[in-house]
């Protein structure tokens, strides 16, 4: 595992102010076999993925928003690659998602391409400096750091890109991938004997918003370290690690998170976003009223938060075509009133892309609830009657791979 150096903290945007023993790398590649990726024509050899002819796209089964990469790649003469970026899954990466040019800028066949497609460079978009490569045949070291709009790339110890997403999305805007702001990881292979090995990943936390300032009452309930504070029974499932609260999606004992204190009237707010990739299923379509209508296929991704100690008060996070937000146990119950569960029904869909960190604002009160997505009111004043008057808050596992980040509360 590596630590990161104060200098690749200062690269994400200038913002971040974890120290050097708080941010830690975790492994991509095992050097034995491509557990964790997904594609085509690549091969392991001599603890290093190497691309075959038959190479085009290898992939992350994980979903990635904001980190820093680092790897080793070696080129053979003419060598030619790409690191793929928010790639959603499907597609072609150099445009659905982006992609930053692995590539031999020696060679006399590059010599009149343009700016944009030599080494480091973000494919159409952005030109890096044509320098820092070591001869073909040897090893290099790139650092690229993604955070929010910003894009950096390291060669060997010296900076030849830093781009910014959102000004490129205003020059480039029939670009689909330079407005994603998540995706998986991968190689865009051309078939060229284009070597990767010591692939490793620090993913960062998303900066607290405003509305959970300590100046507003608000206090941490998940300090960014470890689980005090909750009630988790040692799961190996959940996972603290940059200040991010990971969940696995595999099956554990116990599946949900409670918290220690219990709560009765208060604001609750957290970031969370799906980390990994769920299967396409047949879900309800969901109805302002609360009823539903015929099925729609979806990446089924589900989660939620327990509110009171009580499974039936859930804030439903899902990819469902009504959208997060919703109070599960209240719109589907056929003996509550009809204004209860339309209550309980988000107005709009109001997540980010699966990927992405979404910000979510819970407000509960005596039997009312609202809910704000993304700064959109999804659910306002909604009533649950016989709501318990306390009970602890609890984080859902339901089968997804799923992050939390600065969780705070202000209770009343």
């Amino acid at each position: 595992m590596k630590i990161a150096s104060a200098l690749t903290l200062a690269l994400v945007a200038g913002i971040l102010t974890s120290t050097a023993e708080q941010t830690k790398f975790r492994s991509l590649f095992n050097g034995n076999d491509l557990t964790g990726w997904v594609g085509d024509g690549y091969t392991v050899e001599d603890g290093a993925i190497v691309c075959t002819p038959e190479g085009k796209n290898l992939v992350t089964q994980e979903v990635f928003c904001n980190y820093v990469l680092e790897f080793d790649f070696k080129l053979p003469p003419g060598g030619n690659n790409g690191l793929g970026i928010h790639y959603p899954g499907t597609g072609n990466g150099a445009y659905v998602g982006m992609e930053l040019q692995i590539l031999d800028n020696s060679d006399p066949q590059y010599k009149d391409l343009k700016e944009y497609q030599f080494h480091g460079s973000l494919y159409t978009l952005a030109p890096a400096k044509r320098t820092g490569l070591k001869p073909v045949g040897e090893w290099n070291h790139e650092q690229v750091t993604v955070f929010d709009s910003s894009v950096t790339v390291v060669l060997n110890g010296e900076t030849i890109l830093e781009a910014n997403l959102a000004e490129l999305s205003a020059t480039h805007p029939q670009h689909e991938g330079v407005k994603r702001r998540a995706g998986q990881i991968g190689w865009l292979g051309h078939g060229d004997r284009v070597a990767f090995r010591n692939i490793e990943i620090a993913e960062t936390a998303p900066l607290p918003k405003p509305d959970r300032a300590t100046a507003t009452g608000f206090i941490s309930l998940f300090n960014g370290k470890n689980l005090d504070g909750w009630k988790h029974g040692n799961s190996p499932e959940w996972n603290v690690v940059n200040g991010i609260l990971k969940h696995s999606g595999k099956a554990g004992t116990p599946s949900d998170l409670w918290t220690e204190k219990e709560y009765g009237d208060c604001t609750l707010v957290f970031d969370w976003r799906w980390s990994g990739r769920g299967p396409t299923q047949s879900r309800p379509n969901v109805l302002p009223d609360g009823s539903e209508n015929g099925q729609s296929d979806i990446e089924e991704l589900d989660s939620g938060i327990y509110l009171r100690g009580n499974s039936k008060s859930q804030v439903n996070l899902w990819n469902w075509t009504v959208g997060s937000g919703e109070i599960y146990g209240y719109r589907t119950d056929p003996s509550m009133p009809a204004a209860v569960r339309a209550g309980a029904t988000p107005k709009s869909k109001a997540d980010r892309p699966v990927g992405e960190w979404n910000h979510t604002s819970i407000t509960l009160k005596g039997d009312r609830i609202s809910v704000t997505l993304n700064g959109t009111t999804v659910i306002e004043n909604a009533q649950l009657p016989n709501i318990p008057a306390r009970g602890a808050i609890g984080l859902q596992h339901h089968g997804s791979q799923i992050d939390f980040a600065n969780i705070a509360i202000k209770a009343d």
